[in-house]
């Protein structure tokens, strides 16, 4: 597989705060990463930097070969990145619809439409003609999924699609979204349910204030070893 995504030592601050330390990582074509690490880790920063909404201080991204590290965010869209943000962050006023249809303006060409992320989430159906204000969280998340999805990104980068749902609401997210991962779709996917994320990625790198302290083939690591590099337990290793 090509890779898609390359971050080169990237550093990224808040203030005279560090937030991402050094970070290198790739991401090849179809698969899926799963970002883990306890709160403050760097994840959500490191996912803003990709997106383009947060400027690195210093290291470089690299997207499909090119250099984006300057691009602008919404030109980052353009190319196929797409970001679904912690807390959603929908317009509480707008259907469901018509926060689907926010997205085309920055929309690639590709088969994401309307009706397609209607039948990628059916719980949404029903709900198409709500204002966002009215949906449930679980509902919320869809719509925010859905909306990324609007772009036809080449990217998702998901930002933890199980913060504050009760299990049974995140289970029926996660059945949604099987469909993006049998079909090839690219995904790096910030998740503090670490059995959620190992069930579902290809690849899981673990944060430990802003650095990576471990990564590795989902076959290739223990969940006691994530457990002990999350909690900064053990020296990292790479497997």
């Amino acid at each position: 597989m090509s890779t898609l995504l390359a971050v080169e030592e990237l550093d990224v601050r808040h203030g005279l705060l560090q937030a991402v330390r050094q970070v290198s990582l790739e991401v090849a074509e179809g698969e899926t990463l799963a970002l883990v690490g306890a709160n403050g880790a760097g994840k959500t920063t490191l996912l803003r930097a990709i997106a383009g909404a947060h400027r690195p201080a210093g290291g470089r991204i690299s997207f499909d070969g090119r250099d984006i590290t300057s691009l602008a965010a919404h030109r980052r869209v353009k190319r196929g990145i797409a970001l679904v943000p912690e807390g959603r962050r929908l317009f509480p006023n707008l259907t469901v619809e018509e926060n689907l249809r926010v997205a085309s303006a920055a929309r690639r060409s590709g088969p994401w439409t309307v009706d397609a992320v209607l039948e990628a989430f059916p719980l949404l159906q029903p709900r198409r003609h709500k204002r966002a204000a009215s949906l449930s969280g679980g509902e919320q998340q869809a719509t925010a999924i859905g909306r990324a999805l609007m772009t036809n990104p080449r990217l998702l980068l998901l930002d933890e699609v199980s913060l504050g749902l009760a299990p049974v609401v995140v289970e029926g997210v996660y059945r949604s979204l099987a469909a993006l991962l049998e079909g090839g779709a690219t995904i790096v996917l910030v998740e503090q349910d670490l059995a959620r994320a190992m069930g579902v990625a290809d690849r899981v790198v673990c944060m430990l204030e802003g650095r990576i302290v471990l990564e590795g083939p989902r076959g290739g690591l223990t969940r006691e070893q994530v457990t002990e590099a999350y909690f900064g337990l053990r020296k990292g290793a790479t497997a």
